[in-house]
């Protein structure tokens, strides 16, 4: 099996694996025990937050490891409106927003919180005027993602920081598509708060972090829980908080080595598909705006679902959108935003690479979609006949 779902999960790197075991053995103290075990633990955790902040260009002193990103997003949403800048209940989110971005506002709204979803333009990108036209006397969070996970669209977060501010809104970004993939050093300072996940930069599953800036005097959600400033309760895993670290150690040193590998992968897996591109549809912004490793795209006629499963039965891995969305049979929020028909978003589909990657497995992909549309084609006409 070839995968082309590195959007949805990657693979453990072999170095962050073998710190995460010398950690996990060597290492294994409670962070919070006084005895020298717990001393060495809560060293390597510290340690951990400093370099990830160096890396992210923030103040360690406002970043926190949960279990991914999804708890990252809600703590983080609970925490900014703990502390609001004014008073409110007014918060604009993207229509394409990870799951757990739309699950907590779906819990908000039966406490009274109006919900203003934004949709993308013709180039997945949020539209600025729009966003300016939604802000309320009582708005008190924006809430948009960094990058697209389905389309892979990088939003002007510069922008989008400079208007809560000049507002007094708590601005919340899910930066789980983007770190790891671009530079985020100018933007991270920005926000009010993000999240980011291990599991999608070579790191463990079930390891993340979430950044609240330290001026602001955020209540924790979970009461009397000590770890972590209080913000959740739980024992910390530091043997995945060290691989992780590790993973984001390597692949930040490679950052412009990968946008010129994702670059020309991207590019070739477009030129296989010439043969088919009167029935291919590529959903993706201007140059500067767009991640390279993902492809959201559809085919004219033929449903994601059943390419996705031709793929997998010729032995390549992709998917019809996020793995947190597949589970409840609805199309990818990206569809919404971008307001296509039902028809229409029943055809999208999501090709992912990475560092595993090359270009014979991804023209071997390209041909292979071909060669199912065309197939497709073929059938289609013999049945009508």
């Amino acid at each position: 099996m070839i995968y082309f779902d590195f959007a949805a999960t990657t693979p453990l790197d072999s170095e962050a694996a073998e710190v995460y075991v010398k950690v996990a053995t060597d290492y294994f103290g409670n962070t919070q025990s006084l005895h020298d075990q717990g001393g060495q633990a809560q060293a390597i955790l510290e340690n951990c937050r400093e370099e990830l902040a160096h890396l992210l260009g923030i103040d360690q002193r406002g970043l926190y490891f949960t279990s991914g990103g999804s708890e990252g997003n809600f703590l983080a949403i609970e925490a900014l409106l703990s502390s609001p800048l004014k008073t409110g209940k007014h918060i604009i989110a993207g229509m394409a927003e990870h799951s757990s971005i739309h699950g907590v506002l779906n819990r908000l709204k039966k406490d009274g919180y109006k919900i203003t979803l934004l949709p993308f333009d013709s180039n997945g990108l949020i539209d600025i005027e729009l966003l300016k036209k939604s802000i309320r006397p009582e708005t008190v969070l924006i809430s948009l993602q960094h990058v697209n996970s389905e389309i892979g669209t990088i939003q002007p977060i510069e922008e989008i920081a400079a208007i809560a501010k000049q507002n007094s809104i708590h601005f919340h970004s899910d930066f789980v598509q983007s770190f790891g993939k671009i530079n985020v050093k100018t933007v991270a300072p920005l926000v009010s708060s993000f999240s980011f996940s291990g599991h999608k930069i070579y790191g463990p599953k079930g390891i993340g972090a979430v950044y609240l800036n330290p001026t602001i005097a955020w209540r924790a959600f979970f009461p009397g829980g000590s770890h972590e400033n209080g913000l959740r309760p739980g024992t910390l895993n530091v043997p995945a908080i060290a691989a992780m670290t590790a993973a984001a150690q390597k692949i930040a040193g490679r950052l412009d080595e990968d946008h010129v590998k994702f670059s020309k992968l991207r590019q070739t897996f477009i030129e296989t598909l010439e043969p088919i591109k009167e029935s291919v549809k590529i959903y993706q912004a201007v140059e500067g705006r767009q991640l390279y490793n993902i492809i959201g795209m559809r085919i004219t006629g033929i449903e994601g679902q059943w390419m996705m499963l031709e793929c997998n039965r010729q032995g390549f891995a992709i998917s019809t959108g996020s793995a947190c969305q597949i589970g409840m049979q609805t199309p990818a929020k990206v569809t919404e935003a971008l307001a296509l028909a039902k028809d229409e978003a029943k055809e999208f589909i999501r090709i992912s690479f990475g560092q595993s990657s090359s270009l014979e497995e991804v023209r071997s992909l390209g041909e292979t979609v071909v060669n199912i549309v065309n197939s497709f084609k073929t059938a289609a006409i013999t049945r009508k006949k």
